[in-house]
């Protein structure tokens, strides 16, 4: 038994650190000039290029276009079971009441109900437009092998950052204040 948590305990702390999934070298925050070529050929919405356009639903039902809409814009690829997407969410919530006004905010549940998400953020007390994936079609789009997968988009679209793996509201705001 005592192996058996140890092995848990492990296993926990090692997706707090690298995110539920795989991950590639594309996804963690680089510039473009650190991406290899190949990444940089891929066309998921990596740094430097253009960010792929896509409509999904809020949790009301409303369609969302998630595009450039004359701001820069963050997408957090997440879900509820992920254990880094849980410990991010009060960060998260932090920078999108501090910066509701001058930057969009989508974060984008992959493949679950809405009644789930809705109960999650209540429990959290977390305040945070989210939209759903629902087959993942978005998350795809992306090339997301593994959340959270935060992606920062400046207003003119172009993608400016990515990672995947948790992301603080002070990373946030650096790059953000960068463009």
């Amino acid at each position: 038994m005592k192996k058996y948590t140890i092995c848990l305990a492990a296993f926990v702390a090692l997706s707090v650190f690298t995110g539920c999934g795989s991950s590639s070298a594309a996804d963690e925050g680089r510039a473009a000039g650190a991406q290899t070529q190949e990444a940089q050929n891929a066309g998921h919405g990596l740094v430097g290029e253009a960010a792929p356009k896509f409509a999904v639903k809020n949790l009301t039902g409303e369609d969302v276009a998630v595009e450039a809409k004359g701001k820069p814009y963050i997408i957090n690829f997440w879900a509820t079971w992920c254990p880094p997407c849980q410990a991010e969410i009060p960060d998260l919530a932090a920078f999108y009441a501090a910066h509701r006004e001058t930057v969009d905010f989508y974060a984008v549940n992959l493949q679950e109900e809405a009644p789930a998400v809705q109960k999650f953020l209540t429990e959290r007390q977390a305040e945070l437009p989210v939209v759903l994936d629902a087959k993942g079609k978005a998350a795809a789009l992306y090339g997301v092998r593994a959340i959270p997968t935060t992606v920062v988009v400046n207003a003119e679209g172009t993608v400016i950052y990515r990672k995947t793996g948790g992301v603080t509201k002070a990373e946030l705001e650096d790059v953000i204040n960068k463009y």
